[in-house]
């Protein structure tokens, strides 16, 4: 990623969650712990079905007497309503901001340059009002800026970025192993800790209740995690969602999302998964690889 690039992330949205119980509320729902969450502190975490399978995930950070929720465009409504539905009599106000705020990211890098900044992530500085943070899930994802569009452009050029393509930035996400889009694919699909939410900072097993904790501190404590979310690379052919991945026409695999950064739900624990081999679909011949950043 280049120091003075920009990417303008708009298919970000942004919700806003304030109010006497706003803490409270999120920390009784989100897979992790919301007082993790500071001026100096962000972090990435998820919203589960009851039975531990994924949602939706976001990113929080602190922003004034609220907290700013930075999550996929194509998820935010339904985020909204699910958060709307847990709020019951909780003193909280959930605000859809997307059409006054936009994220953009920018590298590594340029984030160590501002003088506050620290090399962890998650790590959270202020420019002038506005949070800029260290990617939560991996610092080689860079960092975000969340501001007022209207501010947007005079910001970027004081701060000397300039407008990259957004391909870039999913490509570099893909490579890593992270989502970029199409979340929606993904829900009810399989359960959170498949998806490397621990790996990615997102779950935090010291907490206590949480929607869908039961599943995953099972899943995690007797050690049943054999499938994971692993980045696709398409050697030649075409993906279906939903198809089969077979290696010695033994199924190790589904894939889930099949548009341009394909992801599959992989038995990497199966003697039949090798990263070294070319697997097969119906119609396509893929590679896949496990993130350097998962360790077994």
């Amino acid at each position: 990623m280049n120091i003075k690039n920009v990417y303008i992330l708009d298919d970000r949205a942004i919700l806003y969650i304030n109010g006497e119980d706003a803490k409270e509320f999120l920390q009784n729902i989100i897979s992790n712990d919301i007082h993790k969450v500071n001026e100096e502190t962000s972090c990435f975490t998820s919203l589960l079905t009851p039975q531990g399978k994924f949602l939706y995930e976001f990113i929080i950070v602190r922003h004034k007497l609220g907290y700013l929720i930075d999550c996929e465009k194509s998820q935010s409504e339904g985020l909204f309503k699910q958060l709307t539905l847990y709020k019951l009599r909780s003193k909280v106000e959930i605000l859809n901001l997307s059409n006054e705020f936009v994220v953009a990211g920018f590298s590594h890098e340029k984030f160590l340059t501002f003088d506050e900044a620290k090399d962890q992530s998650g790590f959270t500085i202020k420019y002038r009002e506005d949070p800029i943070f260290l990617d939560p899930r991996n610092k080689q994802l860079g960092a975000r800026l969340i501001i007022n569009l209207e501010k947007l452009y005079l910001s970027l050029k004081k701060l000397n970025l300039h407008n990259a393509d957004l391909k870039e930035y999913y490509s570099l996400s893909h490579s890593l192993g992270i989502v970029p889009k199409d979340l929606n694919k993904l829900q009810d699909k399989l359960f959170g800790i498949e998806c490397n939410f621990e790996e990615l900072n997102g779950i935090d097993f010291k907490k206590g209740c949480y929607v869908g904790q039961e599943n995953t501190a099972r899943i995690k404590l007797k050690n049943k995690l054999s499938k994971r979310l692993f980045p696709i690379n398409v050697l030649n052919g075409k993906l279906h969602e939903g198809e089969s991945i077979y290696n010695n026409e033994i199924e190790i695999g589904k894939v889930l999302i099949d548009n341009d950064y394909p992801f599959a739900l992989v038995k990497y624990l199966n003697d039949n998964f090798n990263e070294k081999v070319n697997f097969i679909t119906k119609n396509a011949s893929i590679r896949i690889k496990k993130p350097d950043w998962i360790k077994n």
